[in-house]
């Protein structure tokens, strides 16, 4: 559902240029990234192979996961 709320004006640039530009969008983020805060990191818990079982993948996707340089070679 869209929000229709208004809570201020946007300045505008020239008419008709509601996109703004590259300038302009980078002082947004500037002046956002103080109210954004990203958490931080948590590192992965180690789980025993012995721990890993039930799970199957069948034989073309494993084919396809090898042949990935990210995941096999």
């Amino acid at each position: 559902m869209t929000n229709l709320k208004v809570h201020g004006t946007a300045p505008l640039g020239p008419v008709g240029d509601l996109e703004g530009d590259l300038a302009s969008l980078r002082g947004d983020c500037a002046r956002m990234a103080g109210h954004w805060s990203a958490p931080a990191p948590v590192p992965p818990l180690h789980v025993s192979p012995s721990l890993i079982h039930g799970v199957t993948v069948p034989p073309a996707s494993a084919r396809l996961l090898d042949a990935m340089s990210d995941y096999g070679d």
